[in-house]
């Protein structure tokens, strides 16, 4: 049955975007949603009626309302992990169980920053969050996007394991008002693990009597943190059943919750629960996460496009791409189903992107006049995150929506050098203002977008091993030493000393 349903999308041939909004003045209605402080624009986009009720045939065969009401409710979704997800959970939106566990331990969180504020640890100007992956991106673009003005703290967020990274975050740090947030699920992972012992003795060499009592431990297995060293008061759990891509929402957002206030981190956790609603209820043709997974598979399916780019006119969002690369990627990277039948088609496209109007002097040529067809996302506000002269916004979003009416319309010249073929689409997605309400309302979106991707594909997105190989075998040349590698690798090492 999808075979089938795949073959007549396939098989539709769309008009030109131009000639799609010359056959239906009422296109740009149809093909706008407004919702949780966000205005969704998809009418730049090849979708029409055709192809609305073939990928809606698809989503009754798929059971994506079934699949949603497996997320909300804590059943199996994650088959080769024998888990649920429950993100959703952690913003009020789960099984009642979940829910209440969720309360409880985001409680527990608040009481710890409430004692932090209070000076139980002493005075504190600094927070250094340590994790990677999911534990560092989501912290690291909510306090870059939403903490500019009036953080409470000096929040820093460090991933990487280049001791480069961690020394040019506490360079400006005061030792002794420093607490290390230290972010695994797991609390087994090396990179995380190597960089609080090197904060730790950082902290050590400038004379901090007990660093370690300075750590919090945010992770899933207390138990390890326990036996890591770190004090029970200092460990704040979360539901294993929550993905580390999706972790914000759970005690991996205590550098949000400390640095930001915990007014702010409700706002957020409301903000996406009230995405999380409307992804649940709305029907497919008026919900914005199921209608751009419509879109992305379309172009990646039936066009072919390998890349989809997003572009963030809004310096706030500046790190929006780089968290959407793990959430999208690793969710959906994968080449066989979720019963481990080969795929057959093609999965989540490469997303890449940068921030405007900085990248439409970078890479929009290609956008423009290239050879690849590549779907483009615009991310803006109406309001900006700055009070200089109002003439800077109203540059930054009129440059927005020309470069989306520039990529559909094109423009015919006999020169070819100087000939747009348009035709190409976009979405643009315009924010009230960048909030911690919108902001979570956002980031929700993304997830039950990349959700429906993958059970329209019948993939898993929960699961991420193909991130587990190259970390085993750098496991194995730490411990054991170089051996039976290929001639390239061995002489790699060998050159570098190893």
């Amino acid at each position: 049955m999808p075979t089938q349903i795949w073959q007549q999308i396939a098989a539709t041939s769309p008009s030109t975007l131009s000639q799609l909004f010359r056959d239906d003045p009422n296109r740009t209605q149809k093909l706008m949603i407004k919702q949780c402080d966000l205005l969704f624009d998809f009418s730049k986009t090849h979708l029409h009626g055709d192809l609305l009720g073939a990928f809606e045939k698809l989503c009754g065969v798929m059971n994506l309302a079934q699949a949603k009401e497996k997320l909300f409710t804590g059943a199996l979704v994650n088959p080769t992990e024998a888990r649920a997800a429950e993100h959703t959970a952690e913003r009020g939106n789960g099984h009642a169980d979940s829910v209440a566990a969720a309360r409880a331990l985001q409680a527990r969180m608040r009481g710890l920053i409430e004692a932090i504020d209070a000076g139980a640890m002493g005075e504190v100007k600094h927070v250094l969050h340590i994790g990677i992956g999911g534990s560092a991106l989501g912290p690291k673009l909510l306090i870059d996007a939403l903490g500019r003005d009036d953080a409470r703290y000096d929040v820093k967020v460090v991933s990487n394991v280049d001791a480069s990274a961690l020394a040019e975050a506490v360079a400006g740090m005061d030792p002794h008002k420093t607490i290390i947030a230290a972010a695994s699920k797991t609390f087994t992972t090396t990179e995380t693990l190597m960089n609080v012992s090197s904060a730790l003795q950082w902290m050590r060499g400038c004379g901090v009597a007990d660093p370690e009592g300075r750590v919090i431990a945010l992770t899933a297995n207390p138990e390890a943190a326990l036996a890591w060293g770190v004090d029970e008061s200092r460990i704040l759990p979360f539901n294993a059943a929550v993905g580390g891509r999706y972790s914000l929402w759970c005690s991996i957002g205590f550098p949000v919750a400390i640095g930001l206030g915990w007014a702010a981190y409700e706002e957020l956790l409301e903000g996406a629960a009230a995405m999380d609603r409307h992804f649940r209820a709305a029907p497919s043709l008026e919900n914005a996460p199921v209608l751009a997974a419509f879109a992305d598979l379309y172009y990646a399916q039936v066009k072919g496009c390998e890349t989809r780019a997003v572009f963030a006119y809004d310096e706030r969002l500046r790190l929006l791409p780089d968290y959407l690369q793990q959430l999208e990627m690793e969710s959906n990277g994968k080449s066989v189903t979720a019963g481990g039948d080969p795929l057959g088609r093609n999965s989540a496209p490469v997303t890449w992107g940068g921030v405007g109007t900085d990248a439409q002097h970078a890479v929009f040529q290609l956008l423009h006049q290239g050879t690849h067809l590549i779907p483009v996302e615009f991310i803006a506000s109406k309001m900006p995150g700055h009070d200089f002269d109002a003439a800077h916004h109203e540059t930054l979003l009129i440059n927005c929506f020309a470069q989306g009416a520039a990529l559909m319309a094109g423009r015919q010249s006999d020169d070819g050098a100087r000939a747009y073929a348009g035709d190409r689409p976009s979405t643009t997605i315009l924010m009230e203002d960048v909030t911690p309400s919108a902001l979570g309302a956002l980031i929700a979106f993304y997830e039950h977008r990349t959700y429906t991707n993958a059970v329209l594909l019948g993939i898993n997105p929960f699961d991420q091993f193909g991130v587990e190989l190259g970390k085993e075998i750098a496991k194995g040349i730490a411990e054991n030493g170089p051996a039976g590698f290929d001639p390239s690798t061995m002489a790699l090492i060998a050159e570098a000393g190893l």
